[in-house]
């Protein structure tokens, strides 16, 4: 496979491209990784090399179905998200994704559906695609993306190959935003309610370091929630462990889509003092504090 504008992930990108060469795409494949590590990227790399007409490494990037799956105007490749409040992917979308699935492909030999944001998938959404996971037509690949598949059903996990994109290396952390979520992460339960907002202060001032911190503390609520459910941690940050031990999978997983939340407010030029206070207050109370 081509990885045009995807970086790293070496070991992922490689078990892509021997899935697609040697015919073991599965029907679903989960993606999952923090913001910013290319979820959608590497679901469009994906979808557009199934429908590549190339014979030699695809996606080419200049055949017709290319082209058109560049231009988002390929009938095969349908496209679904969920918003950025929880439960907000409804059940009736998926009930169109699967009535759609049973119709033959338009142009190529099989049909993409990227469905982006799975994690804000209701239960009732979820158990409505596993219906279809269980028993799919030939010829169709859904590609989900959310922070973490712990997210979604055990059944759905089963039933999907699940791909883990590697956070930003460590070495290209700023230590002070990394120091400042784990300070956040520990101040969450404690019983000084005014803890966590003395600790977001800075960030009033400085958006490139609220960025930064926000990016670090969705990869650790994620981490706890993983660890939470029994997986393995990406970061062994022990300020993940501690909270995970502390808060139920569900409080872990809602804040992780609150600062989810918070990152996209941010990146629509939300008021910073407005938002980081909002953010603080919300955080005890999601934890349950």
């Amino acid at each position: 496979m081509i990885f045009e504008g995807f970086t790293g992930n070496d070991s992922l990108r490689q078990q892509l491209s021997l899935a697609l060469d040697q015919g073991r795409l599965p029907h679903a494949v989960i993606l999952e990784g923090p913001p910013g590590s290319g979820k959608r990227a590497l679901a469009g790399i994906l979808a557009r090399a199934c429908i590549c007409t190339a014979q030699g490494e695809r996606p080419c990037g200049i055949c017709p179905a290319c082209v058109k799956a560049k231009a988002g105007s390929h009938p095969d490749i349908i496209t679904e998200s969920g918003g950025s409040a929880a439960r907000s992917f409804h059940v009736d979308a998926v009930r169109r994704i699967r009535s759609d699935a049973f119709i033959k492909p338009n142009e190529s030999s099989r049909k993409i559906y990227c469905l982006f944001e799975a994690q804000t998938m209701s239960e009732q959404a979820q158990n409505a695609l596993l219906k279809i996971l269980e028993e799919p037509p030939n010829g169709i690949l859904f590609i989900l993306t959310c922070p973490s598949a712990s997210a979604l059903l055990p059944t759905i996990r089963s039933r999907s190959l699940i791909l883990t994109l590697e956070p930003r290396e460590e070495s290209n952390l700023n230590p002070e935003a990394d120091a400042l979520a784990a300070k956040i992460l520990r101040e969450i339960t404690l019983p000084e309610e005014a803890a966590v907002l003395k600790t977001c202060a800075p960030l009033t001032q400085n958006r490139d370091l609220l960025r930064q911190v926000l990016d670090r503390l969705i990869l650790l609520f994620r981490d706890a929630a993983v660890l939470r459910a029994g997986g393995t941690s990406l970061t062994r940050e022990p300020t993940a462990e501690e909270l995970a031990a502390v808060l139920t999978r569900d409080r872990l997983l809602a804040l992780t889509e609150l600062a989810v939340q918070t990152r996209r407010r941010m990146e629509q030029n939300a008021n910073t003092t407005l938002l980081v206070t909002v953010f603080c207050a919300q955080l005890r109370a999601v934890a349950g504090y």
